[in-house]
């Protein structure tokens, strides 16, 4: 059987690792936080979609990016049924994990503090994601 014919969620963690770089292991794989003001895509402008790291699967459309302040790539919205949503209670707070839909990987988290038109903040992991400009 191909890896195109299994599912990314069956793949073994050494799988994982010999896909990913360690950067990008550590924030999908083992559920990690690169430091705020770090990431490639903080700054990011332009047109185009933002993909999973791991699996490629399109995540958050750049028109529904914006600036938070925190430090990290936020967005109001994300791809229908694109992701999933996770209770987190590590590090003794109460938080909403957001994993990616196809291939199970940590994004970073989702706060009710975002902008109109839902009121959300997707603040995700630069790590995480691949940007691919609009044609």
């Amino acid at each position: 059987m191909s890896e195109n014919e299994r599912s990314l969620a069956d793949l073994s963690d050494d799988e994982w690792r010999d896909r990913l770089t360690d950067d990008e292991y550590h924030i999908l794989r083992e559920r990690g936080t690169e430091p705020k003001f770090s990431g490639d895509y903080l700054d990011q402008k332009a047109d185009g979609t933002y993909t999973c790291a791991g699996c490629g699967a399109a995540l958050f459309d750049a028109d529904t990016k914006f600036d938070s302040g925190s430090g990290w790539p936020s967005f109001y919205d994300a791809v229908d049924g694109a992701v999933e949503l996770e209770t987190d209670t590590r590090h003794g707070m109460r938080r909403t994990e957001v994993l990616c839909a196809t291939c199970g990987g940590h994004l970073g988290h989702v706060f009710e503090d975002g902008p109109d038109p839902t009121g959300e903040r997707y603040c995700i992991n630069s790590v995480a994601l691949e940007f691919g400009e609009d044609a």
